[in-house]
């Protein structure tokens, strides 16, 4: 099949189209998609999502924008809630939840009876710090590196319960994951009930070696609870890869669901242990959906998770993450043997990081060089300086193109060579 712009065309159109049309046209759609040259591909990607062509956003780890056919589902659902919020968004639109919870879980592997569709990954994972038993003297090891609203909810728990929180130093770049499983096991003892662990740190990029920790816990009787905001939908897993009992994530990170979405995992075995944040009816003590009792909201909001799941369902994950190490290992290269250049992670192996990069310039102040890429180029950049941290996150998405990057390194090479004043440390 020759390619065109009606090609292209066609199919943008195609993924604006109902999960349920998506579905009848899904084989001939990645037909057409195979048949393209890769540059093809990424570029009508690129189209799909209406941005500021102005900037070059490498910030999409915070909240990522979503897709037009995603953004185009939600409003189209909020118009129709207001045309009759007490009918259509209760009668009509909350029943829309169930084949949203159903496609999340088949994402990650795990029955729909395992998944309660949430606010944020803090909210998803707050669920359980807040709501598992735990009485004084227990112990909660974490790291450093976890994110620190997390932290301050076990800080919170502390105050209030009595537990015990233990935070493990990482040192960064890590060479050999096998020495973060260490590090937990020599800080577990008798008193140790939960360990929460980031699948990928929000500070460094840094890939856990989940499954690994999970084994190790579970041998000695100890739960595990995974921050996964920066991990759903960034590469390829499932949940039986990483054997955890209790995951959250946001939504709006790369699945490219609204912002204001998330999801919680709860091993079923578990979901009656777990007190909600919000109240629920005794006969929900055993089902997933006590953790969704938040009141009134809008239904159109989490049933446009639909459209973010067709879209990469029409993308693939694994091209997703090809795609994101690529576009990072391009701007990598240029700068990685200049002197003064250190990474957070192990650039060179490629299991350990994804599309979350994190660099340091030896003597530079980075949160001025943040300011400097974004009011002289408009680069957006995330400035990070957070336990043994120091730097730049770089989080781009499938929709930044090989020329924005290669300008963004260009820019980094001026620094780097002296060309611009004043950013020193």
């Amino acid at each position: 099949m020759s390619i065109n712009r009606r090609t292209i065309l066609k199919s943008s159109i195609l993924l604006a189209t109902p999960l349920q049309a998506l579905a009848s046209i899904e084989v001939p759609q990645m037909q057409e998609a195979k048949s393209m040259t890769r540059n093809d591909f990424w570029h009508s990607i690129r189209t799909e999502f209406p941005m500021d062509r102005t900037m070059i956003n490498l910030n999409n780890g915070g909240v990522s924008p979503s897709p037009r056919s995603v953004m185009q589902a939600l409003h189209t659902g909020l118009d129709y809630a207001n045309q009759a919020p007490a009918r259509n968004i209760w009668q009509q639109q909350e029943p829309g939840l169930e084949r949203v919870r159903q496609g999340v879980a088949s994402l990650f592997g795990v029955s729909d009876e395992e998944i309660a569709i949430t606010r944020n990954a803090s909210e998803s994972l707050q669920h359980v710090q807040m709501g598992i038993p735990l009485k004084k003297g227990d112990e909660v090891l974490t790291t450093e590196l976890d994110y620190p609203r997390m932290i301050t909810a076990w800080e919170q728990r502390a105050r209030r319960d009595g537990i015990i929180l233990k935070k493990i130093p990482i040192k960064v770049p890590v060479m050999d994951t096998s020495d973060i499983v260490n590090s937990f096991k020599k800080a577990i003892t008798k008193n140790t009930k939960i360990i929460h662990v980031s699948h990928v740190s929000f500070c460094t990029g840094q890939i856990f070696p989940i499954r690994e920790i999970c084994l190790m816990a579970k041998e000695m009787g100890i739960e595990c609870i995974v921050d996964g905001a920066h991990s759903f939908a960034h590469f390829p897993f499932t949940q039986s890869d990483l054997q955890c009992d209790y995951f959250g994530t946001s939504l709006h990170k790369w699945l490219y669901a609204p912002v204001g979405n998330g999801m919680l995992f709860v091993a079923k075995d578990k979901i009656p242990t777990i007190w909600p944040l919000m109240a629920a009816n005794p006969d929900q003590d055993a089902s997933i959906k006590k953790f969704e009792e938040i009141g009134t909201h809008p239904a159109a909001l989490h049933n446009a998770i639909s459209e973010a799941l067709a879209f990469n369902d029409r993308v693939g994950l694994a091209n997703k993450a090809e795609r994101l190490r690529n576009l990072h290992m391009r701007w990598i290269t240029k700068i990685k043997d200049e002197p003064g250049v250190s990474f957070m992670t192990d650039i060179n192996d490629t299991n350990q990081w994804c599309g979350l990069m994190v660099f340091r310039f030896e003597g530079f102040d980075h949160g001025k060089i943040g300011e400097y890429l974004f009011s002289t180029h408009r680069i957006i950049t995330t400035p990070i300086k957070y336990a043994n941290v120091d730097g730049i996150r770089i989080t781009p998405n499938i929709y930044i193109s090989e020329g924005e990057i290669d300008y963004f390194a260009d820019v980094l090479l001026s620094i780097l060579k002296g060309r611009v004043k004043g950013l020193k440390g």
